[in-house]
């Protein structure tokens, strides 16, 4: 596929019939929604009622085999989908093992982004520990620059991504007690820092407290953007990394259960991003810890902000999620859930 470079002026000019044509209202959907377990490493999209959805014209957004999304239904479960959350256990150690390297990611058909990534995309994988768990993260740098690891968390100075920059081909391992509980982030800290970030060298750091959560279908949600033609402005937005994937493929869940979402944004050039619920209202929990809660149905972040979203659908059916930049909405941040009964 050839490789495509767009401003962001063009690329909005060129989505303008879509954005405006595309879709929510009443959706004419095929087959019947049929509920389905929680087993995301079998957990199928394609069996979506809208998977089989044409991207019809008319509505107020796009769904279905006709949105230009990359990929197929499940390319993004790894990140979708966090690990399991682990009772807490004294003394056991969590292991995980990260690669810098330089990669071209397809973020649009046909549009490519020069990217540095862990682990081969933006964002890395979902690290995963409970508090008071000993966390060792064996990092090697294979790329063409100097990098590092910054945990967000509490943790001693010299595990701390800033002073012990690896240089190409080298080796270090991140080992300190993971605290404190909610959802954390870590990315490279290396000079020039908004590059480095902004490449796509990031991801989320989830830690449970010692008291576990209630039990619910979780998700990991990652606001960031790419600037494909190095103006130094975005050129498309996504969660995880796709450009409207969740429109392509929406998320599947079941009405009246818990589901949790862990929400960060690493969007670099803007100052804030924010996801926007349809139809429904949530509980909202700033970085994930703490007893504070908000009511409510739409988050902003700046960049580096996180929390942690609980709701329960009310009712079944397609139900719309995007940044409420309305630009952003239009250059890719946008998707579904599928709610079943």
């Amino acid at each position: 596929m050839a490789k495509t470079r767009l401003t962001r002026g063009k690329l909005l000019a060129a989505a303008a019939p879509l954005a405006a044509a595309p879709l929510v209202g009443k959706l004419a959907l095929d087959g019947e929604a049929t509920a389905g377990g929680h087993d995301h490493s079998s957990h199928d999209h394609s069996r979506s009622p809208v998977s089989h959805q044409r991207g019809a014209m008319g509505h107020s957004a796009m769904i279905g085999d006709e949105v230009p999304a990359v990929g197929g239904p499940n390319d993004l479960d790894a990140l979708l989908y966090p690990p399991p959350a682990l009772p807490y256990k004294p003394g056991r150690v969590r292991e995980y093992s990260l690669t810098a390297s330089d990669v071209e990611l397809e973020v649009a058909p046909g549009i490519f982004f020069p990217a540095w990534v862990y682990n081969g995309t933006a964002p890395g994988p979902v690290i995963r520990a409970t508090e008071g768990d000993r966390l060792r993260v064996s990092f090697v740098n294979a790329g063409s620059h100097p990098h590092t690891i910054h945990f967000h968390g509490i943790h001693p100075s010299n595990m701390d991504g800033v002073f012990e920059v690896v240089e190409t081909g080298g080796r270090f391992v991140y080992e300190f007690e993971a605290q404190p509980a909610g959802l954390h982030l870590y990315h490279c800290h290396a000079t020039p820092l908004k590059k480095h970030i902004h490449k796509g060298l990031y991801g989320a750091f989830i830690i449970d407290p010692k008291e576990p959560r209630p039990p619910a279908q979780e998700l990991v949600m990652v606001m960031n953007g790419f600037d494909t033609d190095a103006d130094g402005g975005n050129n498309f937005y996504t969660v995880n990394g796709r450009s409207f994937y969740y429109a392509k493929y929406p998320i599947r869940v079941r009405r009246s259960e818990l589901v949790r979402i862990y929400l960060a944004n690493l969007t670099e050039f803007d100052l804030i991003n924010s996801l926007h619920l349809h139809a429904d209202f949530f509980r909202y929990q700033p970085t994930g810890t703490g007893d504070y809660w908000e009511y409510t149905d739409t988050v902003m972040q700046c960049q580096g902000q996180r929390g942690v979203i609980e709701i329960q659908f009310a009712n079944t059916g397609t139900f719309m999620f995007h940044a409420h930049q309305s630009e952003f909405a239009e250059l890719g941040w946008m998707g579904f859930f599928e709610v079943v009964e």
